[in-house]
């Protein structure tokens, strides 16, 4: 399936309450990202991302529609030649490939617009639809910390995935 990856617009509102208003997507997000997604979530996000520069969280833009996610967050401070990647996407769209290859383009992308040498992900330890995206896209694992997300209660292991530069 065809898709592109653009910036986030005021017209993609509706198609995030759409899409991200799923339990099966929030469950393995951090608490940011909130379940139920109400439209009062999707403008503050596109009005928080409409104002990177560079612009670094994209829509996955299937015909004409954000039907999810993907970005890198800069880091700071000691870690600042790293970035953490994100992503996420429609229900409908699960099992298609389409997460792979959009992590492949954020890979390149980011390694040849921002300052970094490393880009990391840090998938819950139960989501092995998200471990298999980011082995088949070249990350490797770099560790595993048990217990240390909390989430709806329940305590998940985090697993350090990342790729480097080169």
């Amino acid at each position: 399936m065809e898709f592109t990856l653009r910036p986030f617009n005021p017209g993609d509102v509706k198609s995030l309450v759409k899409y991200g208003n799923n339990e099966k997507i929030a469950r393995n997000m951090a608490d940011r990202f909130p379940h139920p997604y109400l439209e009062e979530n999707a403008v503050a996000f596109i009005n928080h991302v409409m104002n990177e520069n560079p612009v670094c969280i994209f829509a996955i833009d299937i015909n004409g529609e954000a039907v999810g996610g993907i970005g890198l967050h800069p880091q700071a401070d000691i870690m600042r030649k790293n970035a953490e990647l994100g992503y996420w996407l429609g229900e409908p769209f699960w099992g298609k490939g389409i997460v792979t290859r959009a992590v492949v383009q954020m890979v390149e992308y980011g390694f040849q617009n921002l300052p970094i040498d490393r880009i990391f992900a840090r998938p819950f330890g139960v989501n092995k639809a998200s471990q298999k995206v980011l082995e088949k896209a070249g990350f490797v694992l770099e560790g595993k910390f048990e217990r240390t997300f909390y989430k709806n209660g329940i305590y998940h292991d985090e697993l350090v995935y990342a790729i480097r530069k080169g």
